[in-house]
């Protein structure tokens, strides 16, 4: 499972960093379809992990329960609603944000500290920086 779940993990980040690439260097359709792109699939991504974090709620009981299924909504109502600004650099920070809020939550609701934890931070912290360097195409190349 873990070679599987990590290679997922990694490949997971070639559509953030095709189209943040896009943006820098490309013209006209295909730039703005690698702006689209990138706002579209974060928000896909954020609903997976809002459906992981679903998945693991049904495994508690009690408080814990519901707040994991509270905040597992909330992401992704959150991430619409980000999406909804119909700005993509206002959409691309609260995305970021979104990615960080949904680590600090996984990492102060559970005691693990395995392979998947680790993997979880390093793919945030690639999200987070290819969201920035989207966000930096987008202010350099005036689309902001």
């Amino acid at each position: 499972m873990k070679p599987v779940a990590t290679s997922l993990g990694y490949a997971g980040l070639a559509p953030f960093a095709a189209s943040a690439v896009g943006v820098w260097l490309l013209q006209d359709y295909p730039r703005a379809l690698s702006q689209q792109g990138f706002i579209v699939y974060s928000l896909a991504i954020l609903c997976f992990l809002a459906g992981s974090l679903w998945a693991t709620a049904m495994q508690r009981s009690g408080p814990d329960r519901l707040l994991r299924l509270l905040v597992s909504n909330g992401i992704v109502i959150f991430a619409v609603l980000s999406v909804l600004t119909a700005q993509a650099v206002i959409a691309a920070v609260l995305l970021a944000l979104a990615y960080l809020a949904m680590l600090w939550y996984e990492r102060g609701s559970t005691a693990q500290r395995g392979w998947y934890s680790r993997m979880r931070v390093q793919l945030t912290v690639l999200v987070v920086a290819l969201h920035i360097a989207y966000i930096a195409g987008l202010v350099m190349r005036g689309s902001a």
